[in-house]
């Protein structure tokens, strides 16, 4: 059986770099919070770091030239590398077990994810950005079996949002909310995956 994790706040903690990059896009923290997250759908789906930054600045009142929006990707992406403790412990138990990584995310991050350390307990590493789907869609689902040359059945998949949930449900692969690593562990240990 595959075992599937999400990636932000599953694997890592929630961004602290918002703060940071509002200042740069001289807006606050809420305003910037507002927009980010309005637009991301589309960076996930492949949108260029540029053209979503640019969306982000005119949102706010912000000129972003391309050398800007580089900066923004850079602390943006550093953001979201702060892997959460107990997660990489799992990771680590689970490493001779086929894992694999589905994430909503644009690609300039997936190239950053495949940098680190613990990106090696993952046989595959798969971003929305690099498919142009995301999920919840059904067409992501597909893609994943492809890639893990395996059915919807023989998957468990882990995420902190139910709508994602509901459509790996609804993919026929197995859905588990996201509420912690030692849940997780628990839950792993009830489907007979973990002694």
């Amino acid at each position: 059986m595959w075992i599937v994790f999400d990636y932000g706040e599953v694997i890592s903690t929630r961004t602290a770099a918002l703060p940071t990059l509002a200042s740069m896009l001289g807006t606050t923290a809420d305003r910037l919070e507002e927009v980010y997250w309005a637009g991301r759908d589309l960076y996930d789906r492949g949108q260029s770091d540029l053209d979503y930054w640019r969306g982000v600045g005119e949102a706010v009142g912000a000129d972003v030239p391309a050398d800007l929006a580089a900066s923004l990707t850079e602390v943006d992406t550093e953001g979201w590398l702060q892997p959460d403790a107990e997660s990489l412990a799992l990771l680590h138990e689970l490493s001779d077990l086929p894992l694999a990584l589905l994430s909503n995310a644009p690609s300039s991050f997936g190239r950053a994810v495949e940098q680190q350390p613990w990106a090696k307990n993952f046989r595959h590493l798969v971003f929305s950005g690099d498919l142009g789907v995301a999920k919840p869609d059904p067409a992501i689902w597909e893609a994943l079996a492809r890639q893990l040359e395996t059915t919807p059945g023989e998957c468990v998949f882990f995420d902190d949002r139910q709508s994602n949930i509901d459509g790996a449900l609804e993919a026929g692969m197995g859905g588990v909310l996201w509420l912690g690593a030692v849940p997780a562990r628990e839950e792993l240990v009830r489907l007979g995956v973990l002694g």
